[in-house]
C-alpha cells in the first residue's frame, strides 16, 4: 500500500492541493480564488467532495484506510483508489456515454479528479424511492453492460491480453475479501456487523442461518465469484452507483473492480432493482403502475442486454478472442448453440448472484434507503420479508428460469 505522501485532505487544504494541482485548476477554468467545496460522500468508503468555481465544477474523491461507514475500527487500504481509477478509465473507453470522464488520479494520496455529474443527475435508487420513472435507463445500462463485459472478456481478447488484463488487478485483495464476507458469508452466520428489523425479522434471519439448501448455492456463487476471471466487472453496481436524468445514465464508483464472473454486476444491478420493487408497497402513495414499470425495466435490462452482447459475439467471431475459435464453431447450428447455453449459464449466474446481494442488504451490514425509508418498523419488515423470500427462491431454484419473462411470472 502507497503511505508516502498521504494525507486525509478537507476543505482548506483540499483547495490549496486543487491551486497546486494544474489537471484540475484547469478543469475549473483557474478561477481558484472563490471556490466552493461540499462533502457529499453518502457511501460506506470514502470522501467525496464537490468542488464549485464560478465557471466550472469538479469532483473529488479520496480513499481512506478504513471503512468511513464503520471507522478506523474496520481498516481498509487505500489503494482501492488505484483500481478505480483504472476502471474509469478503461470503462469510459468502452463505454464513454455512460462512464464519467477521469480527470486526474494521484496514487499517493488516493485521490480521484472527475466530471461533475451536474443537476438533475441524481442517484437511481433516489429516483426509485421518489417513484420516477426512467424510460432508458434499461437501455443505457445494457449498453454499458454489454460493451464493458463483452470487450473485456475471452469472447474478444486473446489469452495472453486477458491474463495482462487479469493480473492487473488481482491485487484488488481487500476489496474482493470485503465483498466475499459482507455478500457471501456474513449473513449466513452470526456476524457482529449484521443487522435488521428487529424484532420483526429475528425469525428470517435465522432461518436464514439455517437454511442448508441455501448455504450450498451461495457457496457455488462464492466460489465461482473467488474464482472465476470472466470478464472485467465494476464489482459494485448496485442503484447507488448509477446516476440518471431523463436523458443520461452514468456508471460510478468501480472501486470493486477486479476480473470476475459477469454475472456479478447484471445480478447486483438486477437485484437491486427487485429491492426497489418490493420497497414501493411499503410507501405512503399507491405505487402499484410504479411496481410495473420496475418490472418492465428488470426484463429490458436483460433482454436488451442479451440482444446485444450477443450481436457483439456475432460481429467479432472472426476476431481474436480465443474462446470460442471461429474455425471449431463456424458451423451454424454449433454457433448457436454455443451461444444459447453460454446466455443461459449468465442468466442463471445473474439471478444467483441478484438474490445474494437482495439477502444482504437486507439482514447483513449495509442496507438500502428503499427499506430504509419506510418509518413504520411493522410495514418495513413486511415489505423486507416478501424481499427476502422471493430472493431465498430465486438463488435456490435460480435454475429452472430460462428466461426473463419467467422469472418476472414468478414475483
Amino acid at each position: 500500500m502507497t503511505t508516502e505522501g498521504f494525507r486525509v485532505l478537507e476543505e482548506k487544504s483540499l483547495i490549496e492541493y486543487i491551486k497546486a494541482t494544474p489537471s484540475l485548476a484547469s478543469k475549473l477554468g483557474n478561477d481558484l480564488e472563490n471556490l466552493k467545496v461540499k462533502e457529499v460522500g453518502d457511501g460506506n468508503l470514502n470522501f467525496v467532495y464537490i468542488v464549485i468555481s464560478p465557471s466550472a465544477s469538479i469532483v473529488i474523491k479520496q480513499a481512506v484506510p478504513y471503512v468511513r461507514l464503520i471507522g478506523e475500527s474496520w481498516p481498509m487500504t487505500k489503494e482501492r483508489s488505484y483500481f478505480e481509477a483504472t476502471a474509469l478509465k478503461r470503462q469510459y473507453d468502452l463505454s464513454p456515454k455512460h462512464v464519467p470522464q477521469l480527470y486526474h488520479f494521484d496514487r499517493s494520496m488516493s485521490l480521484i479528479g472527475m466530471r461533475y455529474l451536474e443537476p438533475p443527475h441524481i442517484i437511481v435508487r433516489k429516483g426509485l424511492v421518489a417513484g420516477v420513472k426512467y424510460p432508458l435507463l434499461a437501455q443505457h445500462m445494457s449498453d454499458f453492460m454489454a460493451n464493458t463485459l463483452f470487450y473485456t472478456s475471452l469472447l474478444y481478447l486473446t489469452t495472453t491480453q486477458h491474463k495482462a488484463a487479469v493480473a492487473d488487478f488481482c491485487a484488488n485483495v481487500e476489496i474482493c475479501r470485503l465483498t466475499e464476507q459482507v455478500v457471501f458469508s456474513d449473513p449466513y452466520k452470526i456476524s457482529e456487523h449484521n443487522r435488521w428489523t428487529s424484532p420483526y425479522l429475528d425469525a428470517d434471519a435465522e432461518a436464514i442461518r439455517n437454511d442448508k439448501v441455501l448455504k450450498l448455492e451461495v457457496g457455488q456463487l462464492k466460489s465461482k465469484f473467488c474464482e472465476q476471471t470472466q470478464a472485467l466487472i465494476h464489482g459494485d453496481l448496485h442503484t447507488s452507483s448509477v446516476m440518471v436524468t431523463q436523458d443520461s445514465t452514468q456508471v460510478i464508483d468501480p472501486e470493486f473492480a477486479f476480473y470476475g464472473p459477469m454475472g456479478f454486476d447484471i445480478g447486483a444491478f438486477v437485484g437491486n432493482l427487485f429491492l426497489a420493487y418490493f420497497a414501493q408497497d411499503g410507501y405512503a402513495d399507491d405505487r402499484k403502475t410504479y411496481k410495473e414499470w420496475i418490472k418492465c425495466t428488470i426484463g429490458d435490462t436483460w433482454n436488451l442486454f442479451h440482444q446485444k452482447f450477443t450481436s457483439l459475439w456475432d460481429m467479432h467471431k472472426d476476431g481474436p478472442g480465443e474462446a470460442y475459435l471461429h474455425e471449431i464453431y463456424q458451423d451454424t447450428e454449433l454457433w448457436e448453440l454455443v451461444k444459447q447455453k453460454y446466455m443461459i449459464g449468465l442468466l442463471h449466474d445473474s439471478l444467483g448472484f441478484a438474490a445474494a446481494k437482495m439477502i444482504r442488504r437486507i439482514v447483513g451490514v449495509a442496507h438500502v434507503e428503499d427499506f430504509e425509508s419506510i418509518g413504520d418498523p411493522v410495514k418495513r419488515a413486511d415489505c423486507e420479508r416478501s424481499a427476502l423470500d422471493f430472493a431465498k427462491m430465486l438463488m435456490k431454484k435460480r435454475r429452472n428460469f430460462n428466461t426473463i419473462t419467467d422469472v418476472l411470472s414468478a414475483v
